[in-house]
């Protein structure tokens, strides 16, 4: 019999539903054989109340996987995760968003009414207004990840995650595995560039709009490590995997440094800490880095990593 699978995305962009579609002919293998999609939003229109609205509470389909993507920014989300952990045997956290906040955690150093008074009263595209209280879900007090509101069995993280890893689930899903992980190793670790065992001493961080040196007509094998070139490249402290199995990481592929989206090595690490610790250990100066906080903390200001500063007495 094929698994059943649920699919549902939270506080999300869909790029984690779009690298689902870029399984291509492996997820066409998968369906109908080994797989039952019997809820996924991006691709079928689904209701959460019954075909017309009749039921009193939502509801999602029983399943033995729920792929979930997207941190949990409202009421609804709460909702929407916690029927999915009662109906699902296995949780997969897809996506940067549900592992670790992502991109929209970068909120979390602002307070709600900093927000709304910033978006609803002051856009300059934007009539000023009252912040909406009918049918829009209200907020919760900042964006969380997934695993702080359900248990998470399997986390995929990626903005968005390697096609490779979700048919690696999968298939070991279906194999009767029960559980699975990507393997704790850096982007330095699968890096592919040159070292010049040059450090740093003295040297501010470039800033991002700063080209780096190489030659357009080599490979990315014949460029000079980003961090030896000065350049502010979050590999030594992220999880490797953006590009799949095989491969340099895809922003090093572009020449440019890494921005941490695959989340940190391990569970617990701190990244901004270690980094800083880096930077510091071959000589640059620490000093130089502007806004640290929200810069090395950009996809994962969940779990409490970002949150409102005090306020400073004028």
């Amino acid at each position: 019999m094929a698994a059943r699978v649920v699919s549902e995305w939270l506080n999300s962009c869909s790029g984690c539903e779009i690298s689902i579609l870029n399984l291509g002919e492996t997820i066409l293998d998968l369906i109908p054989a080994a797989l039952e999609l019997v809820h996924i939003p991006a691709l079928v229109d689904s209701k959460y109340y019954g075909p017309t609205g009749e039921d009193e509470h939502l509801s999602l389909p029983d399943c033995d996987v729920a792929l979930i993507s997207g941190g949990v920014r409202s009421e609804e989300h709460v909702e929407i995760a916690k029927e999915a952990r009662k109906k699902a045997g296995v949780v997969i956290a897809l996506g940067t968003c549900a592992t670790h906040g992502g991109i929209p955690a970068q909120m979390n150093v602002y307070t709600n009414e900093e927000i709304s008074h910033k978006v609803f009263k002051r856009c300059l595209t934007t009539p000023p207004a009252e912040m909406p209280t009918e049918v829009v879900p209200p907020w919760l007090d900042r964006v969380y990840a997934l695993d702080e509101i359900i248990d998470v069995d399997i986390r995929i993280p990626g903005c968005a995650p390697h096609p490779d890893w979700i048919a690696d689930a999968l298939l070991a899903l279906l194999g009767g595995a029960g559980e699975w992980a990507l393997p704790e190793r850096s982007v330095c670790d699968t890096c592919v560039t040159k070292r010049a065992d040059k450090t740093g001493e003295g040297m501010e961080v470039k800033r991002n709009l700063t080209r780096p040196e190489f030659d357009p007509e080599t490979g990315v094998d014949d460029m000079v490590c980003l961090m030896e070139q000065g350049h502010l490249c979050l590999g030594p402290v992220t999880l490797a995997g953006c590009a799949g199995k095989e491969g340099a990481a895809r922003c090093i592929e572009a020449r440019i440094p890494c921005r941490g989206c695959f989340g940190p090595i391990r569970d617990r690490a701190r990244p901004m800490v270690d980094m800083m610790g880096a930077l510091a250990s071959v000589g640059f100066k620490t000093d130089s880095v502007e806004d640290r906080r929200l810069l090395m903390n950009r996809f994962i200001g969940a779990h409490g990593r970002l949150k409102p500063l005090p306020k400073k007495e004028a």
